[in-house]
């Protein structure tokens, strides 16, 4: 007997029960059948010979909220970036995992807030175990492609959060983060193997994020019968601070000559950072664009769900404060509190834009609050497979399409180890506590009078400071002892050369 499958328009797939097909025998009746069918479920859209869609995921690294011309960027040119937001939709309101790297990309991954999330640190001797189910895992069972690119962070070689033991088929880039802050590196990795850029012991010849863009557009055009899911976590604009030429020639004389460096050995900074800095949002654009045109080469754009965000906020600190000035010129954090290692805004709200013709309207703005642990259960739903049943994310698809009623959290819930103790921060609805140190005052502010977090207003609201103060009790789980032990990170044999000072 036949069976049909259908299509919502929230992307997720259902049966018809062949119970009510039994009858059909001949294909007069069945194309009339589908007739009434699509009549009377105008939301319902038969794809008994469509794909499911293809899915590519786009995170910078350390861009700020207001890092792209479509969240209020005005000296930095984004045009493909905002082509997506015109296209589709822009998030207003999107969160972090975390504040800094490793845990926030842990909680995209497993779509675990982090106070149940496998990694939360910068730390080596944290990855993930064979138990971690990944946004990966789950849509390669349903036959997906996978392949990642970039930075990773969550298992290098000869542990069980190496990519490839979780759930991608393919993956080329950095396993360590601190390897991914470096641009002309002697190598990389693919899957298991080394990949040895020869031209960069010569000097800076190979530029490491083109050569992750590069790889990422040969799994998209090999994988365009679909379908596939496409992680290009790129490590752009992340410090150290440098581009290739081409790129800061559109910039320079706009604006003021600064000579931005880092203090760590071995990192590059510049003499005219302000300009190194835009070439390299704008050279990671560029690779955006790219991306965009070669969905339409392939005629596959209409059947793609393109995501673009950032792992955290924008960076400060630098010799001399040199990032922050940077981010402050540009104003890469919008009008938001604090930078990347904070829990205020500027820490952890990021932009996040999404294109999916026919199913996200053109030019749609969407306030609905969500972070990364949501990411896992919204793909998982575009895909048509179940998501985890642990999880702390709901899918945001309704907010992106407009279509179905969107369910929101109670709370949001955010911490990092700090010392013996964690910091820590909470939202529900318009407002937000914030813990910056272990045992410090838990301060308070109405998000919806005060994006900024400039008053303080803990004082007057203690007891919405107790409830906001037992939701994040509650929100933490003990984290297992880390698998360990961790490995060095020196960066002597990674990268060296005769450009380095």
């Amino acid at each position: 007997m036949f069976q049909f499958l259908a299509m919502t328009q929230t992307g997720c797939r259902r049966f018809i029960p062949r119970h009510l097909l039994h009858s059909l025998t001949t294909l007069p009746l069945l194309v009339m059948m589908a007739t009434v069918l699509q009549t009377i479920f105008p939301t319902m859209v038969s794809v008994a010979t469509a794909k499911p869609p293809n899915i590519i995921f786009i995170m910078a690294d350390d861009l700020g909220y207001g890092g792209i011309g479509c969240f209020g960027q005005e000296k930095i040119k984004t045009p493909n970036i905002d082509r997506i937001a015109a296209e589709g939709v822009r998030m207003t309101q999107c969160y972090a995992g975390s504040h800094v790297c490793q845990p926030s990309r842990s909680v995209l991954m497993t779509g675990l807030h982090s106070g149940h999330t496998p990694v939360r640190a910068n730390d080596t001797r944290q990855y993930l175990l064979p138990e971690h189910v990944t946004v990966a895992e789950k849509l390669k069972s349903v036959g997906y492609r996978t392949g990642g690119f970039g930075k990773w962070g969550l298992g290098y070689e000869g542990t069980p959060g190496h990519p490839n033991k979780q759930g991608f088929d393919q993956f080329f880039g950095q396993y360590l983060q601190v390897h991914a802050h470096f641009y002309y590196p002697f190598w990389l990795w693919e899957n298991d193997l080394k990949v040895h850029l020869t031209k960069n012991s010569e000097g800076m010849n190979q530029y490491v994020n083109d050569e992750i863009h590069n790889a990422a557009v040969k799994f998209i055009r090999e994988s365009a019968s679909g379908p596939f899911f496409a992680y290009l976590p790129y490590i752009i604009p992340h410090v150290e601070l440098v581009v290739p030429e081409d790129s800061e020639i559109p910039y320079r004389g706009q604006f003021p000559k600064v000579s931005i460096q880092d203090r760590r050995e071995n990192y590059l900074g510049s003499e005219d950072g302000l300009t190194t800095l835009a070439g390299m949002v704008s050279r990671m654009d560029g690779n955006v664009g790219e991306i965009l045109d070669l969905l339409d080469e392939l005629k596959i754009a209409d059947n793609t769900l393109i995501v673009f965000t950032s792992d955290n906020g924008g960076q400060n600190g630098g010799r001399d404060g040199g990032w922050t000035k940077m981010t402050d010129y540009f104003k890469m954090n919008g009008p938001l509190r604090g930078y990347k290692g904070t829990f205020y805004e500027g820490g952890i709200r990021v932009p996040m834009v999404a294109r999916w013709p026919g199913q996200i309207p053109a030019g749609r703005t969407s306030d609905h609050i969500l972070a990364f642990w949501d990411v896992m259960p919204t793909l998982c739903e575009v895909a048509g497979v179940e998501a985890p049943k642990v999880t702390d994310g709901i899918s945001f698809l309704p907010s992106m399409t407009g279509k179905n009623k969107q369910k929101a959290h109670d709370g949001m819930y955010w911490e990092y180890v700090r010392g013996k103790g964690i910091a820590r921060a909470a939202r529900m609805g318009d407002w937000k506590v914030v813990q910056g140190k272990p045992g410090a005052p838990i301060e308070l502010y109405n998000l919806k009078s005060d994006i900024s977090e400039k008053k303080n207003v803990a004082s007057e609201h203690a007891e919405l400071v107790s409830k906001m103060t037992k939701f994040m009790d509650e929100a933490h789980v003990d984290q297992p002892p880390h698998p360990g032990p961790g490995v060095k990170t020196g960066v002597k044999t990674y990268v060296n050369g005769p450009w380095i000072k």
